[in-house]
C-alpha cells in the first residue's frame, strides 16, 4: 500500500470516529459514552482511535471544534445575506431558530457539554468559555453597529435569550420557542434604537 492510500485510510477512519463522537456525544451525552462502543460504531479498533486521538478527552475537544466551526460557519452564511447591522442580527437569530426546529435537535452542544464538566480549568470546559467568548464578541460587535450607546449589555442579554431558546427548544413547542427568541431579539433591537435616538 503507498503512502497515499495509507494516508486516505486513516483519515476515513479518523473521520468515521469524528463523525460517530459527534452524533453519539450530542444525542446521549459525553459521560455516558465509553471507548469501546465509540469504536464498535465506527468500525475500528481501539488502536485506530489512539492513533488519531490521544484519549476520549482528545476526541471530545475535536467533536467541539467541529460544532464550532459549524456555528461560526452559520453565524458568517446568516451575515453574508444581509446589509446593516439590524439585519444581519435578524439573519443570525433565524438561523438559530432554524437550528432550534431542525429535527433532531437537542439543545446547545456547548452548555451540553460544560454541564458534564463543570471544573472551570478542564480543557473540555475552557473550549465551551472559549466559543462563547466569540459567540458574545460577535453579537455585541453587530449590536455596537446599531446605536451609539454601549452594546455590552445588550450582547449579554442576546446570548442569555439565546441561551434560553435552545434550553427550552429540546422541552417545549420549537416554533413557539422560536417566535418568542424572534421577539426578545426584536425587543433588544427596539431599545437600541429608542437609545440612540435619545441620545441624539
Amino acid at each position: 500500500m503507498n503512502s497515499g492510500t495509507e494516508t486516505a485510510v486513516t483519515s476515513e477512519a479518523r473521520k468515521r470516529l469524528l463523525e460517530t463522537a459527534t452524533r453519539i456525544f450530542y444525542t446521549e451525552g459525553i459521560h455516558s459514552v465509553g471507548i469501546d462502543r465509540l469504536t464498535a460504531q465506527a468500525q475500528v479498533t481501539r488502536a485506530t482511535l489512539y492513533r488519531h486521538f490521544a484519549g476520549k478527552e482528545d476526541l471530545i475537544l475535536a467533536y467541539l471544534h467541529l460544532a464550532d466551526q459549524g456555528i461560526r460557519g452559520q453565524v458568517g452564511a446568516a451575515q453574508a445575506g444581509a446589509d446593516s447591522a439590524v439585519d444581519k442580527l435578524r439573519a443570525v437569530a433565524r438561523s438559530i431558530t432554524e437550528g432550534i426546529r431542525s429535527p433532531g435537535f437537542r439543545g446547545c452542544a456547548f452548555l451540553n457539554a460544560v454541564a458534564e464538566y463543570p471544573d472551570p480549568a478542564h480543557p473540555v470546559h475552557q473550549a465551551v468559555l472559549a466559543h462563547r467568548q466569540w459567540f458574545l464578541d460577535t453579537v455585541t460587535e453587530l449590536l455596537s453597529r446599531t446605536g451609539g450607546e454601549p452594546a455590552d449589555a445588550a450582547g449579554r442579554h442576546f446570548v442569555m435569550l439565546r441561551d434560553g431558546a435552545m434550553a427550552a427548544g429540546c422541552l417545549f413547542d420549537a416554533e413557539l420557542v422560536g417566535e418568542t427568541f424572534l421577539q426578545g431579539v426584536e425587543g433588544i433591537l427596539r431599545a437600541r434604537t429608542e437609545a440612540s435616538g435619545r441620545a441624539a
